[in-house]
């Protein structure tokens, strides 16, 4: 383990020591925890995790509420563009105000897609628990990377992060489309040309050089996912999502947490009440709820999710501005908005198996997993052969 007695490691304390000085202590020892602890269990007691990107407080309402409801734990993440569009400090004040109203649900707040280093660095100096080292992309967040660029990267991020306690999640290959052969982008970040099938899957080899060389927390893997709603154009099969890539994957890294990106099921019923109130979503589908269920069962233990609560927002939004079109109270559009996102959770934490397991966690804080980092107590074990 390197360590960092001035320089990055210092700043970074110094950051945190004054980020929750509003905050009771109990509070935050109670709930605000990291990354690494709540996948850990999960792989534990054979469950995966939801993990919901927010933006605004709606969001974040929908979800603890949904994770109260059914005792499930919660990883709310913010994308580059999130925190910019929200604000930094608006942000993580929202999801503090998660972690105080609900005390007893074990919280992650984690960064996704971190571009470089520094953004990591600037997320954990900002209270983040966990931030992702995106090393599949250069720091322009377009151009698709060398593998020697993602190690070399992801593993600075990682020996700063851990020396403080924070989960880092790394990625190997490219997120993009097998149907089209080409990367998608999202909120500026994605390669947008096209792409070899090598690069769209997530070789199980160099899944294990890349752990062992990063030591990372989790791994997201390449298997023909996207972001965004236009995932496919017909319901997927193997041809164009390669959930068997998973079970190869697991079976190189057994003892890491798997991450599936780009996994919102894209209900049907959201789409049809969008275009039902005057929008023109096209046909689309996107992963399977029984997909990702197999790939729980294959080692994936974190399950980002956007798309599914955008569409339940925006349908509310729609529906509720034709039922009244003289109405102009924001709460009008924004409880229904808020009772549909709900939903998405609820089926979201149920459908993981989930449910259940945030009273079983002996919460733990970034203090205490700095310090077994330090000693090597959460390096990868020996992966086998492949």
């Amino acid at each position: 383990m390197a360590e960092f007695s001035g320089s990055e490691a210092a700043h970074l304390l110094g950051g945190l020591a004054t980020t929750f000085d509003f905050l009771p202590s109990e509070v935050l020892n109670m709930a605000l925890v990291p990354l690494r602890l709540l996948l850990d269990h999960a792989a534990e007691n054979g469950y995966g995790i939801p993990a919901f990107n927010v933006n605004n407080l709606e969001q974040v309402q929908s979800i603890m509420e949904a994770a109260y409801e059914t005792d499930s734990p919660v990883i709310l993440q913010a994308s580059r563009g999130a925190r910019s569009y929200a604000g930094e400090n608006f942000l993580r004040h929202l999801i503090l105000a998660a972690v105080e109203t609900y005390p007893d649900i074990p919280v992650v707040m984690h960064q996704d897609h971190g571009n470089s280093p520094a953004t990591c660095f600037g997320a954990a100096a900002n209270g983040f628990t966990s931030v992702m080292m995106d090393g599949s992309l250069e720091a322009d967040a377009k151009t698709p990377a060398s593998y020697e660029y993602n190690v070399n990267t992801t593993k600075e991020v990682v020996d700063v992060a851990h020396a403080i306690g924070v989960s880092v999640e790394g990625e190997l290959g490219c997120l993009g489309s097998l149907e089209t052969g080409k990367g998608e982008a999202e909120d500026g970040h994605g390669f947008e040309g096209s792409l070899s099938k090598e690069q769209l899957l997530t070789d199980p080899a160099e899944a294990a050089d890349f752990v062992a060389r990063t030591k990372v927390d989790a791994l997201a893997i390449a298997i023909g996912t996207s972001h965004g709603a236009y995932k496919f154009t017909r319901k997927p099969t193997g041809e164009v999502l390669a959930i068997s890539r998973i079970a190869e994957i697991h079976k190189a890294i057994p003892n890491t947490h798997l991450v599936m990106h780009g996994s919102s099921s894209v209900p049907q019923e959201w789409i049809e009440m969008i275009n039902k109130y005057g929008g023109s979503i096209p046909e689309t589908y996107g992963v399977p709820v029984e997909e990702i269920q197999e790939g729980i069962r294959n080692g994936v233990r974190k399950v980002n999710i956007d798309t599914d609560n955008r569409l339940a927002f925006t349908a509310a939004i729609r529906e509720a501005a034709a039922s009244d079109p003289s109405n102009f109270d924001p709460r009008h559009f924004n409880k229904p908005a808020r009772k549909y996102m709900k939903q998405v959770c609820l089926d979201r934490y149920q459908q993981f198996w989930c449910a259940g397991n945030a009273s079983k966690i002996h919460q733990r804080d970034i203090n205490y997993y700095a310090g077994l980092y330090a000693k090597g107590a959460l390096d990868p074990k020996t992966v086998v052969a492949v």
